[in-house]
Parts: C-alpha cells; structure tokens; sequence
C-alpha cells in the first residue's frame, strides 16, 4: 500500500491510498468510494477488499471524503456537490495514472455521489458495485422508514438541526444544514436507472438503516444489474461471515466482469 494525496482545483487535499496489484495480466483499478461518516477504510472492509484486489491482479484506489479521515474540511463542510468534486478527483487520478479498465465500490451514502456522476462516467466505468447502496434520500433520510433513519433524522433531531444549524449523526458526526437541503434536490435511483454500466447490488436483508427492499426493486427494473442479498446481515454486513460474503460477491463478480472484457 501507498499513501497519496489527491489535489483538488478548489484547492482541498484528500488523503488517498493505493494498492497495486501483484500481477497482472490484464490492467484494471477499482475506485473504493465510503460512506457518510466513514473513511477510506470503510470500517476495514475496504482494506480487506483491496488486499483481495491486488491478489487477484486488479488495482485500488481508496479516498477519502472531504470532512472524513485525513482529508481536508471539516464535518459541516460535507455537500453532495463537494463529494461529487472529490470522487470526480479520484477518478481522473486513477485513469491518469493507473492504465486499463475502470471500476468502482460504493457503499451506503457513497452511492449518492457515485449515482449522480454516472451520466459523466457512463462510457469510463466497466462496472460498478453498490454495498447498502442510498437510493432514495427521502424514505433514508427526509422522511425515514427504517429505524435508524427514524432514530437520526426525526422529529426531535430535525428540530434541532433547525435549532443548532447542524445535526448530530449517530452522535457523533455533524451534517450540516446545507447538506439535508441538497437532499431535496437529488434522485440517485433516478440516475441509476438510466445508467447502462453493468452492476452488481450487495445488501444484507435486514437492513434496519437503507432499505434492501428498494435496492431489490432497483435491481430487478434495470436491465445488467444483478443483486446479491446477504441474508440476516444488517447495515454494515455486521458480523465476520456477513463480510466475507460481501466480499466474495463483489471479488467474484468484479472478476468476471473483467474477464470478460475484450
């Protein structure tokens, strides 16, 4: 592993890792994209990810978010706008400078920015792997169905986000303001389902944060996306077994994909 740094045109550093493969026969790199509130670690899994990768001869970019980890910003500093900038960033570097084809890991919130670009990436993405992927920012978020929605972004948190000006995720990450407004804006399934970029959707069936119904209904209307529940896994595939399936899934399908490509 190699620590980088990722230079941003507005001037922001985000703190980076690659891992090179070990062999390789046939370039390729993944970019690992995090959720709201981690870091390019991805709680570890991303790490466990990108040593499996490079074993089997692929490439991983990892970064993280402005206002997450190492990075530049600050928590209340965290947009949709400047998180579609970063993995903008990320993914110019790893075509730059990491040859063959192109690939990227969201998890959760990551696939907000992931989604919302893809009209930009639609003919530099080879594939692309959602885990717990945040499909629809109203029943997650403004108007949440799930018990972890309910319990961060209820009545008695929204009022004080209106009091304080920011909200306090899971109790200790600030979401300001700015943010929960761009919510309104933005329909990731949207642009999901516009998308041709083959796809593959993992997500534990008792999700009790992001709805592994939605991302079921996803996967069945759109054509070249498949869709691996991990049964009994919660958010986050909560213990060691649900991960390795994660993991199995997304390194068996990724392979493939790229087996296949001329």
């Amino acid at each position: 592993m190699h620590a980088v740094d990722l230079e941003l045109a507005d001037g922001m550093r985000l703190e980076a890792a690659l891992h090179p493969a070990r062999h390789s026969k046939r370039p390729g790199t993944v970019v690992a994209v995090h959720g709201l509130g981690m870091d390019m670690d991805e709680g570890g899994m991303y790490l466990r990810l990108a040593e499996r990768l490079a074993q089997a001869g692929m490439t991983t970019l990892r970064f993280s978010f402005r206002g997450h980890g190492g990075s530049d910003g600050t928590q209340r500093s965290v947009t949709i706008a400047g998180q579609v900038l970063d993995l903008t960033a990320a993914i110019d570097a790893a075509e730059l400078d990491y040859p063959g084809a192109l690939y990227s890991v969201a998890a959760g919130f990551g696939a907000v920015p992931t989604l919302l670009s893809l009209p930009n990436l639609e003919d530099r993405l080879h594939g692309l792997v959602l885990w717990q992927p945040v499909l629809d920012l109203r029943e997650t978020f403004l108007e949440p169905r799930l018990p972890w929605g309910q319990a961060n972004f209820g009545p008695k948190a929204r009022a004080a986000s209106e009091r304080d000006g920011f909200l306090l995720l899971d109790g200790e990450f600030e979401l300001d303001r700015a943010l929960l407004e761009e919510m309104h804006h933005h329909e990731p399934a949207k642009s999901f389902a516009a998308s041709r970029v083959p796809a593959l959707i993992v997500h534990g069936d008792r999700d009790t944060s992001v709805s592994h119904d939605t991302s079921a209904a996803a996967a069945t209307a759109r054509p070249g996306c498949q869709l691996h529940s991990v049964r009994g896994a919660d958010h986050g595939f909560d213990t060691r077994p649900h991960e390795d399936e994660a993991l199995d899934a997304t390194v068996g399908w990724l392979i493939r994909r790229h087996g296949q490509l001329p």
